[in-house]
């Protein structure tokens, strides 16, 4: 199970409405493509670049 820190999950909600705003649909698959990632990070947590000492950058590659 995951979280995201409060802001994080404002700016993550806000993306979603932004990107539903441009056109139908494409805010769930931008939440869609987001789940993935974390999927990825968490079933394969030292696969990713280290940013920091103790955070990995996962990658939403179809969303910039």
């Amino acid at each position: 199970m995951f979280s995201f820190h409060p802001e994080a999950e404002e700016e993550f909600e806000a993306a979603v409405a932004w990107y539903e705003e441009r056109d139908t649909g494409l805010g769930l698959d931008f939440a869609a493509e987001v789940r993935e990632a974390v999927r990825l990070a968490q079933s394969m947590p030292h696969a990713w670049p280290k940013v920091e000492e103790s955070i990995r950058r996962v990658l939403v590659h179809r969303f910039p």
